[in-house]
């Protein structure tokens, strides 16, 4: 009787799942909508509320981050469900319907792009089915998480919109955010070690967020309490008054037995003369519990870390649309806008998951609610990235983060082309800020001659970071006699 019970019960929780399984695979799309966006609702909540409390388990917050991972999924399959009609109808507007895709295989966004105008009804319904599956699934994994987030404390937060919210928090780093907190708060000194500090890298590529998410923590109020001074250096050399404020600092620190923190953003490739200088000087004046934060695009640094390094990545293209829709959308319901909706998953695709220009696209398209002007928008973003990757063989946003001279078309004409030489970052507080914007240069409210600046978005998070673009505009005329000189 003791083996029969156990056999029966487990062939019937067998035909069980089975039951669930055959249940939701032959549901219609409409009732799958409604089950995906209940199964998504449960999600938002769990979420939500750990993001609203200080967790301190590793386990948990891997657990939490793949939870958040697939909720933006399934957002982004709802949407997608949802929306697919007025894919096949254009929108009513055959800017949208019929522009020609012939963009080169090295573009992400037409990969993307491909795969959501070739899928079938069928496929697509199939993935909604898994995505409902695996939320199910992670949800009932999560069940006995949920219990103990009551025991973790619960972090400071003013009642925002749920899109002012997004504008002043670092969306999507919340497992980051906690990694460093407990390197800074926590990790004790390595032992057996003659040094007195420790080191964290930080690395990932360009405008993805890394000295954004150390101000962000540094400006956390547990962190300002445990060390007495916070110095950040941004520098491709380490110069000599960065060295004599340095030991000041680590001198009056060290008298009153305070802890120091440095944060120290490499420019360029690793110095190691740079790194010999700021380790010896830390060595020498830093008291027990002092420690560094190391940022930089060069996977070099690693060699540099007293404990795990932490690596940024651009956010996946679910959860970078889940902003985006946020951000554009605002206060407003995007159910209440489907064709509108559908155009805004459009244009995030062309954004390549840049998050300062989702703000500046988002921005411009939360000002005016109608279609056509979003369509234009659409087939503004197109070209751009069409005619970029048909003269680089990149996307725009690939070629300012590598330096290199990026290309767009003014909207609405077509006479005259800008050309973006470069792009650089500033705090409004150490230069000037330029008054025309990058709104002016795609509209063509401005005509300067030859080289000039524009500021393309500023931050609301520490350390508020200006974004400068420096652009030149040309006649189209102009730009044919000068290539045919080259030739």
């Amino acid at each position: 009787m003791e083996i029969f019970l156990p056999a029966v019960l487990g062939e019937l929780a067998t035909r069980s799942v089975s039951f669930v399984i055959n249940k939701y695979s032959k549901l219609p799309v409409q009732a799958m909508e409604i089950n995906l966006e209940r199964i998504l609702l449960r999600a938002q909540v769990i979420v939500e509320e750990a993001e609203g409390r200080h967790i301190t388990n590793q386990g948990m917050l891997l657990q939490l981050r793949m939870l958040r991972d697939a909720m933006y999924q399934g957002f982004y399959v709802l949407d997608t469900l949802r929306y697919r009609a007025f894919q096949e109808d254009g929108t009513g507007d055959n800017t949208v319907r019929n522009y020609s895709w012939a963009l080169s295989k090295f573009s992400s966004a037409k990969r993307l792009c491909l795969s959501s105008s070739s899928s079938t009804k069928a496929s697509q319904e199939l993935v909604a089915e898994n995505v409902l599956d695996n939320l199910r699934t992670m949800i009932l994994d999560a069940s006995e998480s949920v219990m103990f987030l009551t025991s973790y404390p619960r972090l400071g937060r003013q009642p925002y919109n749920m899109h002012i919210l997004l504008g002043n928090c670092m969306f999507g780093r919340q497992m980051e955010m906690e990694l460093i907190l407990h390197f800074l708060l926590y990790t004790q000194p390595c032992s057996g070690r003659h040094d007195r500090f420790d080191v964290l890298p930080i690395v990932g590529p360009a405008i993805c967020g890394k000295s954004t998410l150390v101000a962000h923590v540094c400006n956390d109020e547990r962190v300002r309490d445990h060390f007495s001074q916070i110095a950040f250096f941004k520098h491709g050399t380490f110069r000599d008054e960065d060295i004599n404020i340095l030991t000041d600092r680590c001198t009056m620190r060290h008298e009153k037995h305070k802890k120091l923190l440095i944060v120290f953003e490499v420019v360029g490739e690793l110095n190691d003369d740079l790194w010999e200088s700021l380790y010896s000087l830390s060595r020498k004046c830093t008291t027990g519990g002092s420690k560094i934060i190391i940022t930089s695009r060069s996977d070099k640094i690693r060699k540099l870390g007293t404990t795990q390094t932490i690596t940024l990545k651009h956010l996946p293209h679910e959860a970078f649309w889940y902003f985006f829709k946020v951000i554009t959308f605002g206060s407003t319901d995007p159910k209440m806008h489907p064709r509108l909706a559908y155009l805004a998953m459009e244009i995030s695709k062309m954004l390549n998951g840049s998050l300062i220009v989702a703000n500046v696209i988002g921005g411009l398209l939360r000002t005016n609610f109608s279609i056509q002007y979003w369509c234009k928008i659409l087939k503004f973003l197109r070209e751009s990235v069409e005619n970029s990757i048909s003269m680089h063989g990149e996307h725009p946003c690939d070629l300012l983060a590598e330096n290199k001279t990026g290309y767009i078309r003014r909207l609405g004409t077509t006479i005259e082309d800008v050309f973006i030489s470069s792009q650089y970052q500033t705090c409004s507080s150490q230069e000037e800020l330029p008054d025309i914007t990058a709104q002016d240069v795609v509209y063509g409210g401005v005509k300067p001659k030859g080289a000039f600046k524009a500021l393309v978005w500023k931050s609301q998070l520490p350390p508020y970071r200006c974004y400068i673009n420096i652009y030149e505009i040309q006649q189209l005329q102009t730009r044919l006699v000068k290539k045919r000189r080259a030739e």
